[in-house]
């Protein structure tokens, strides 16, 4: 398998760093230096969406008949690593990534052309109602109330864990619509106008002392019933197509871009009187298993792509690379967290925000570091835990 690129992909990574050098302003370089999480603050995403949707560039993965590039694997892949090697802050994926392809397969004619141009131009910002208090993991016990009266449903229930809802104007939502038979087939997908009366939304601070999780109410909300996807308590089908895209996605370039800054920092450290840390041997062995550990999620996603441009299944290799690029990703938290030392203890809210002018305690390269890893904790949960990741390559690969 060749596994170098072509000619034309030189040219066409030659094209997007010429982009990505003139559009990508100093602030949303800033921006995505900052970030702590996977999920963006929509103040820093939302203007990059908008310069890559006047481009065209918005949708890599979009066919052209939907206002996407067309782009093979392969610039797919191009246009991945460049961004996030330029530091570019990354774009909110519940509609872009995820509800979009979904409204895409099971959408009515009306419902995509209401919805995809608005989710392109980011004029509708989405989130995700799946998990609830009772319903995580076992997504399937879930209780949220929709009762048919008319042409609407009747929501009652709540969701959990939902990222960005204080935000988002629409939402993506399985309710319960038959309780009879099993679990999976009484479920529906529906979309949800946010400002509905009866929706409110409380908010959940994480570990790391930001507002990005809430809870969601449901009180006598109504939903037409033309906002549902697929057919009445079908939704289970529409859901599993989605989490095939919450999965998907290149981790390897966002990885090594932050070995990279660990390393950086590791060479910062010392004021002359003490050596950098980077010189201690026993760290730099940590690194270096890092990077040949980092290597191999690479070439493997390389491999994913080779046989995705050639029209093939990949197998389980989606459950390996997530498992493996989400456990990556927490060690090398993990060593930066021992690199910052007491450092890190420091909560640092207004002094790591992009924009601040505000003196950090100790060197600014550590601001992120806790944050970080606490956030991404939950990398290892969210697109299926890695637990059941390893079920299916158990089952898929050794036939257990």
């Amino acid at each position: 398998m060749n596994l170098a690129l072509t000619e034309a992909d030189e040219k066409f990574r030659d094209e997007v760093r010429g982009f990505l050098d003139t559009h990508l302003t100093p602030e949303l370089r800033e921006a995505g230096r900052c970030q702590t999480s996977v999920f963006i603050d929509k103040r820093h995403s939302l203007p990059w969406q908008k310069i890559l949707h006047q481009k065209g560039w918005v949708a890599p993965s979009w066919p052209k008949e939907y206002g996407g590039t067309g782009w093979n694997e392969t610039e797919r892949y191009i246009f991945a690593s460049e961004c996030t090697r330029a530091g570019a802050p990354s774009l909110a994926p519940m509609g872009l990534r995820m509800v979009g392809p979904v409204i895409m397969r099971y959408g009515s004619p009306e419902q995509k052309a209401h919805y995809l141009p608005r989710i392109l131009s980011g004029e509708d910002y989405w989130c995700q109602g799946y998990s609830e208090p009772g319903s995580g993991s076992d997504l399937a016990s879930l209780q949220l109330r929709a009762t048919s009266d008319g042409g609407d449903y009747v929501l009652n229930g709540s969701k959990i864990w939902t990222t960005h809802a204080h935000w988002a104007n629409r939402m993506f939502c399985l309710v319960r619509t038959r309780a009879d038979g099993k679990p999976q087939s009484g479920i529906t997908f529906l979309l949800l106008d946010m400002t509905t009366p009866g929706i409110t939304v409380k908010p959940i601070i994480t570990l790391a002392g930001e507002h990005e999780l809430n809870q969601v109410f449901f009180d006598d909300v109504r939903v037409p019933k033309a906002n549902r996807l697929g057919e009445e308590n079908d939704g289970w089908t529409v859901a599993k197509y989605l989490l095939e895209f919450e999965r998907g996605g290149s981790s390897a370039p966002g990885l090594k871009a932050t070995l990279a800054r660990l390393r950086q920092a590791a060479a910062a450290e010392g004021d002359g009187a003490t050596t950098p840390l980077i010189e201690d041997p026993a760290f730099r062995a940590k690194l270096a298993a890092a990077a040949v550990r980092l290597d191999a999620i690479e070439t493997t996603e390389l491999r994913v792509m080779c046989a995705l441009a050639a029209g093939k299944n990949p197998g389980p290799a989606s459950s390996m690379l997530k498992a493996q690029a989400t456990e990556a990703m927490q060690h090398l938290d993990e060593l930066a967290i021992e690199a910052a030392a007491y450092y890190a203890a420091v909560d640092q809210p207004e002094a790591r925000a992009p924009g601040s002018n505000l003196a950090p305690v100790g060197p600014a390269h550590w601001l992120q570091a806790m944050p970080r890893y606490l956030n991404n904790r939950a990398g290892s949960i969210y697109g299926g835990s890695n637990e059941i990741q390893r079920g299916i390559i158990a089952r898929l690969v050794l036939g257990l």
